[in-house]
């Protein structure tokens, strides 16, 4: 996992939030600042394909199952892609995932941390998104970024260098 510093900010722009908050999933239109400051704490944004398929299971519920660890160290994860609210409504009461899910469907996210690249698969090629995980600070100050992960043991990896 290769960490490196960036000079990527914060979208002033709102996202479209979907978490479990008590019996059923929920979701809201929220800006990334404002959500720091909420929970006053640093913020683990990863990037991820598609809801409910093998590597990003793994990752959504790898971070579900260390989220209490990452807390204690001051950081709230958040999981996006360009899935639909429905898709991850889906995806949270599936796998029960504590973490929250941002629907990045108008790829604004994406485009803002520069994730969609061209892709290899089945011998040919398309824009998709490439598995990278961004930290922030409570000041919303980018502190790391990882970029072309592997989903397997990343959330370990990641509370182990933080």
């Amino acid at each position: 996992m290769k960490n490196s510093h960036e000079n990527i900010t914060l979208p002033t722009f709102e996202v479209a939030l979907v978490q479990n908050t008590g019996n059923e999933p929920t979701h809201q239109t929220i800006s990334l600042n404002d959500f720091i400051k909420q929970h006053n704490s640093g913020l683990i944004l990863y990037f991820y394909p598609k809801d409910s398929t093998a590597g990003c299971t793994v990752q959504a519920t790898d971070f579900t199952a260390l989220a209490d660890k990452f807390a204690q160290k001051g950081y709230t994860i958040l999981g996006v892609s360009r899935d639909s609210i429905k898709s991850h409504h889906n995806f949270i009461c599936k796998k029960e995932l504590s973490i929250g899910l941002i629907s990045d469907t108008d790829e604004k996210l994406c485009q803002h941390f520069g994730v969609i690249q061209e892709k290899m698969m089945y011998g040919k090629t398309h824009l998709g998104v490439v598995r990278s995980t961004f930290v922030f600070d409570k000041n919303g100050i980018m502190t790391a970024s990882f970029r072309n992960i592997k989903s397997k043991e990343h959330a370990q990896t990641l509370l182990d260098i933080l």
